[in-house]
C-alpha cells in the first residue's frame, strides 16, 4: 500500500473524519495549555482534575444533566479544595493534589460501580474517540476553541503572574483572577477531551506537548507553536495508526507522544554535547 494510500484510505469512512477531527481539536487545546502547566510546576494539577472529574460524571448523570456540566463543575470544586487544604495545613500542596485526585477518583469508581448505566467505564477511563458522532465533535469545538483564543489572547499575562507576580501586581494585573482563569480554562480543556480520551489520558495530552516544547526552546513564544505543532502531529499519527492496526485511538496518540518527548531528550543531550565541544 503508498504512503498516499495510508494517509487517504482512512478518511473514507464518517467515523475516521470525526473522530480525526475530534483528536485535532483536542491536541490543540491541550497543547496550548501544556506550556503553561510545565512552565508553571502544575502538572500535578491537571492531573488531579482530570481525575477528579469521574464523580462529578456520575453525579450529572443521576440528575440528568449533562455529563460535561458535571465533570466541569467537580473540576472546579477540586482546584478550589486544592488551594484550600494546602492553605489550612501544613501539607504541601503536590501531596494535597494527590490524595485529592486519587480520593476523588476512588468516589467516583465507587458511585459509578452503584449506578445502573449503559456508559462503558473504559469508554469514561480512556475515550471512544471513534464512536464519537458529530455533534460531539461540535460540542467539543464549542469549548476547545474559544478556551484555545482566550489562552492566546492572555498568554503574556498569564505568563507574568505566573512567574513574577510581584511585577504582575506593580503594573496592575488581577494575579489571584488570572490564576483562577487558568484553572477555571485547564478544567474546560479537561472536559473538552473528556469524550475523545478518557479521563486518564488526558493527562498525557496535557503535559507531553509543553515537555516537548521545553526541551526543544527556552523562549516562551516558540514553545506555543511547537507544543502545537507536537500534539496535533501525534493526534494525526495516533489516529491513522489506530485505523490500520486496529488499536485504540487515545493509546495510540499518547504513544506518539511519549516517543516525541523521547525525541525531545536525545536532541536536547545532543545540543548541550555539541554546546560543551565547541
Amino acid at each position: 500500500m503508498s504512503l498516499v494510500a495510508l494517509l487517504i484510505d482512512p478518511l473514507a469512512h464518517g467515523f475516521m473524519q470525526r473522530g480525526l477531527v475530534a483528536a485535532l481539536l483536542v491536541a490543540l487545546v491541550c497543547a496550548t495549555l501544556s506550556c503553561f502547566l510545565v512552565l508553571r510546576g502544575w502538572s500535578l494539577m491537571g492531573d488531579a482534575i482530570s481525575h477528579a472529574v469521574l464523580p462529578g460524571i456520575v453525579v450529572a448523570h443521576l440528575l440528568a444533566l449533562p455529563l460535561t456540566l458535571g465533570a466541569f463543575a467537580a473540576g472546579l470544586f477540586t482546584a478550589w479544595l486544592t488551594g484550600r487544604m494546602a492553605a489550612a495545613s501544613r501539607i504541601r500542596p503536590d501531596a494535597v493534589m494527590a490524595i485529592l485526585f486519587s480520593g476523588m477518583f476512588a468516589l467516583g469508581l465507587v458511585l459509578f460501580l452503584r449506578v445502573e448505566t449503559d456508559q462503558h467505564l473504559l469508554h469514561i477511563l480512556f475515550g471512544n474517540m471513534l464512536g464519537l458522532e458529530w455533534n460531539d465533535v461540535t460540542e467539543i469545538a464549542l469549548i476547545a476553541v474559544p478556551t484555545t483564543l482566550i489562552v492566546l489572547a492572555k498568554r503574556r499575562d498569564l505568563l507574568l503572574a505566573g512567574f513574577d507576580p510581584a511585577h504582575a501586581r506593580a503594573i496592575g494585573l488581577p494575579v489571584g483572577r488570572l490564576d483562577s482563569l487558568l484553572l477555571i480554562l485547564l478544567a474546560l480543556a479537561i472536559v473538552a477531551a473528556m469524550k475523545a480520551v478518557g479521563v486518564l489520558l488526558v493527562v498525557a495530552m496535557l503535559i507531553a506537548p509543553g515537555a516537548i516544547a521545553g526541551l526543544l526552546s527556552q523562549r516562551f513564544d516558540r514553545m506555543l507553536p511547537i507544543a502545537m505543532g507536537a500534539a496535533m502531529f501525534s493526534s494525526l499519527a495516533g489516529t491513522l495508526l489506530s485505523f490500520h492496526a486496529d488499536a485504540a485511538t487515545g493509546p495510540a496518540i499518547v504513544v506518539f507522544q511519549s516517543m516525541l518527548v523521547a525525541l525531545a531528550i536525545v536532541i536536547r543531550r545532543r545540543k548541550a554535547r555539541s554546546g560543551a565541544t565547541a
